[in-house]
Parts: structure tokens; sequence; C-alpha cells
């Protein structure tokens, strides 16, 4: 199905802006289907799957037409499990992000219940929860059903393998008549027909094919390691495929704030984003990431939803997916735009049945691969060189230095034998900057006419980026001014100085101490 721009659509320009902002310029073939038929005020069969941009399919038109003046509960959105209830209220809350009236909540067990109370009673338009909590609030009489004009069934083949099928009629029957009623599955058993002819009236059946799902543009690879030698293999695999952009997922938090740590300390620009970092906490980060000022983003697949970045060469899955069905929205970050991509994934043990699944799942195979060498890695290095050389030649006037050359053969030396010992040169010159970087500071990451110096403390030492200045300008008798941007993390920090004062800094602060921490000062790698 043709594609439509959101800005062809009949949304208000606080939801366009939103759209715009989280990176979303046309439609996906569900939303293409859908949010006119919803907006137009038909109850609707939503045949997708997870990843097809389904959420906003159904999000875009609920926000459009919930009254934001009445705070009463306009809108239930059924989920299965906790997880996706997440995952659907923060993609609405970016939806929603410029109608500063409207308000969604997410209820679901294992957060505290009063918490939900006391918001409930301040008053929320959209609701979105699990079955159970749903109705406990709903018995609790905190969870009023008189004004709700909406109702959603998101996963609707995933909530009845559950067998919430009692509850979620509980809750249709409580619900005025007069509503819209829209349910969203990846398939479409006998007993979703069934919900739709009992409580839907005249729905509107919409498919997204599942052929639209698949992606030949992507080649997907697998490598069988041991869990102790992920990190190794990414970095390995990140020095041989050297992709312009690249994003790494994992399953929790804590494994991509650690992930990112451990990538940063190697000299990759990289930087994480999570559901545990606010809204302009994120902005921030996507935005460097569209710049290409960090290179690696480390991220879960709640935070991935809505990256939207056309030259994302490769995706790399350090934990394969708890899900299939996120597997598809992962790859397709790359291979965008018409352009190729790769999907590296890691297994560990039994996570070769997992992918199993993933692979019947998207009638698609991923073949078995290995981790490269360190010698792949060098001839990698080799072939890249080569084809910078070869560019280089053809675009520039070589005539004085051909000349040179030619003064240097004799019977000692051939050409090829002159070509070869300068390449050799170079790539030792480069070796030996990276190996030394007091002798040659090279690329460390840092804005132009600065370097970026690494140092072995962080929040966990206590301190602040006062204590960094103070350290280094008491020190060496530099400005404080002169000091660049400074980022602390748990265990170390990064911090630029200007470059004509980096082997001043590095001799001067080498061992010393800042807020009673003997540190390591050393520059920072660029990748």
């Amino acid at each position: 199905m043709q594609k439509i721009k959101f800005n062809e659509l009949d949304v208000s320009k606080e939801i366009l802006q939103a759209v715009e902002e989280m990176g979303f310029e046309e439609t996906t073939p569900i939303q293409a289907k859908a949010i006119p038929a919803i907006l137009n005020g038909e109850d609707i069969v939503g045949q997708a799957q997870t990843g097809t941009g389904k959420t906003a399919a159904f999000g875009i038109p609920l926000l459009e037409s919930v009254d934001d003046s009445d705070n009463n509960v306009q809108t239930i959105i059924l989920c299965p499990t906790r997880e996706l209830a997440i995952q659907v209220a923060e993609e609405l809350k970016q939806l929603a992000k410029y109608k500063n009236r409207l308000y969604t909540l997410p209820v679901y067990g294992g957060q505290s219940i009063n918490r939900q109370i006391r918001a409930l009673k301040k008053g929320v338009q959209i609701v979105i929860g699990t079955p159970g909590r749903v109705m406990d609030h709903i018995r609790r009489g905190t969870l009023k059903l008189n004004k709700v004009n909406y109702f959603v069934l998101d996963e609707a083949d995933v909530m009845l393998d559950m067998g919430f099928i009692d509850d979620i009629e509980s809750i249709l029957r409580d619900i005025p008549d007069q509503r819209q009623t829209l349910f969203f599955s990846a398939t479409i058993p006998r007993q979703i027909k069934r919900l739709s002819k009992k409580y839907q009236k005249k729905s509107n059946f919409v498919k997204v094919a599942h052929e639209n799902l698949t992606v030949p543009s992507i080649e997907q690879l697998y490598y069988e390691i041991r869990r102790n030698d992920k990190l190794k293999a990414l970095s390995r695999l990140l020095d041989y495929t050297n992709p312009e952009l690249a994003i790494v997922f994992c399953n929790t938090r804590r494994m991509v704030d650690d992930l990112n740590i451990k990538l940063q300390a190697r000299g990759y620009l990289s930087d994480a984003i999570h559901g545990g970092l606010n809204q302009n906490q994120r902005d921030q980060v996507m935005n460097k990431f569209r710049k290409g000022i960090i290179e690696v983003l480390v991220a879960t697949d709640v935070a991935a939803r809505g990256i939207d970045v056309d030259n994302v060469e490769a995706v790399f899955n350090y934990d394969l997916p708890q899900d299939t069905d996120y597997y598809v929205h992962r790859i397709g970050r790359t291979g965008r735009a018409g352009k190729s991509g790769q999907a590296h994934n890691f297994v560990v043990g039994k996570d070769i049945y997992k992918l199993r699944d993933i692979q019947k799942y998207t009638k698609s195979k991923i073949k078995r691969s290995e981790i490269p060498t360190q010698d792949d890695i060098q001839q990698a290095q080799f072939d890249k060189f080569s084809e910078e050389l070869s560019d280089y030649m053809d675009s520039n006037n070589l005539r004085k230095y051909i000349e040179l050359i030619e003064d240097l053969i004799d019977e000692r030396y051939s050409a090829i034998e002159i070509a070869a010992a300068l390449m050799k040169k170079s790539f030792e010159r480069e070796n030996e900057a990276e190996a030394n970087n007091e002798a040659s500071f090279g690329d460390t990451g840092a804005e132009p006419g600065m370097v970026r110096l690494f140092i072995n403390i962080g929040k966990k030492d206590r301190v602040s980026p006062r204590h960094i200045v103070g350290a280094i300008a008491g020190e060496t008798g530099m400005s404080g001014s002169l000091i660049g941007a400074i980022d602390i993390y748990d265990n170390f920090t990064f911090v630029e100085v200007p470059r004509e004062k980096g082997h001043e800094v590095l001799q001067i602060m080498k061992d010393n101490y800042i807020k009673g921490n003997k540190i390591n000062i050393e520059a920072a790698r660029a990748k």
C-alpha cells in the first residue's frame, strides 16, 4: 500500500510536531489504513505484528479524539503484559508531548496501587493497563467507566492465549455501548471474530500482510559464542564492519548501561538509551546519534520504538529478544531508505532454540558465521586503505611525487618495493600513535581544536565537574575557562582540553589526585 505523509492526515499541529520530533515522516501500512478509519469513528479489527507501528495507528486518532478539558477517564487500552503496557504508555506520552492537558496512566501489577489511585483521583483521560489491575481498580471504584468512549484491545490473540477472555468481556460489558471499539492482533482466531461480532458495530477489518514485514535488504547472521565472549565479539565485529551508525540491543536497562560504559572505555563513540531516561535525556541521545556525534547506540526494545534513522548500517542483538515479535522491529532499524544493512545475532547455549523460532516466525534464513580474527580485522583495514588510496590517486595530481619515486628507483629497489615500504611505514605510524597517546593524540572524538582525555574516576567517587576543573586548572595553571565538555559516568570521566595543552595536562596530572583519589589519565580513543 502507498504510504501517506503524516502532514497529509487530518490531525492537529501538536500531534504533527510530536511525530516529527520522534523521527517519523511517513505512515506505516497499518497506520495508513487504520488512522483515517478510526478518525472517522469506525470500529476496526487491525491485523498487524509488533514493530509495524500499530501503537501510533490507534494512539494518534485517540489522542485527537479525547476531550482534554474533561479529566474523566475516556479511553481504556488493555495490554497482555506490564512490559507492553509500559511501552504503549511511553509512546502515547511522546505523541501527546504538546497536548499539555492530556494525561495518560499505565496501571499494572507490581507497582503501588495507591500511587495509581492518587493519579486517577487527580484526573487522567487515558488508562493503559493489564486486565487484572484494570479489574482491580473497577472493583475498588477507583476507575470509573461511565465516561469511556474508546476501548482498545492490544495484542488480542495473546490476551486470549493467556486466558483473559472473561476479564475482557466483563470490562466491555461495563463500558457504555456508545463507544468506539478497536481490536489489534497479529492473528485473527475464531474467538476474536466472536468478540468483534458481539461488541463492535459494523467493524472494518484492516490487515497488513505478513509479507510487508520481510526485510530482504538485510543480511542476517548469527554467532555461537560463550557468554563471557560477547564483549570481545562485539568489539571485533565493530572494528571489522566499521559501520557508520550501529544499534546494539540488550534486554535490560542494567545491561545497556553496563555495556555502554565498557564500549566507551574501549574508545567507541557510544551512548545508551532506555526507559529509565526522561524524555529530554532521550532526545539529547537521539540528536547526537542522528548527527553522528555518537556512532553506537546501545538500547532496549522500549527505547528503540520510534527510532527512524536512515543510515544505520548494522544492528547487533547482544541479547536475543525475549519475544520473537521484537526481532522484526529491531532489525528493521537498518536497511532503510533503499540501503542494505546487517543484523548480527549473538547466540549463547539454549538461545539456538530461540533463534530457530525467530527464523520460523520471520520466514527468513539467518546464516551462521564466525567472529572475525585479528588477521581478518587487519585485512579489512588493508582493504579499506587500498580503496581510499585508489580514490586519492584518482582525484589528485601526483606528477611531482611520481618524479620523486622515479629518482629513487635504481638497481636495488623496484617501484613496488618502494610503495610497499611507504604503506608499511604509514601503518606503523598509525599503530604507534594509537599505542602511545602521549606521542600523538590522533582522533579522540573531541570537538575541533580539543583533545578528549580519559580519567579513571567517576560518580561512584563522588566527583563533579568542579572537582575535575579545579584539579586540572590548579595543577597546570591553565584557566578553567579553557576546559571543554566534561562527561562523568559511574566509573570514569571524559574531559576535553585544548589540543596544544594536552601533553602538558597528561604529564602533570599523571598519578595525581582528584578529591583524594589517585588517578590514571590518558588520551581517549575514537573508533
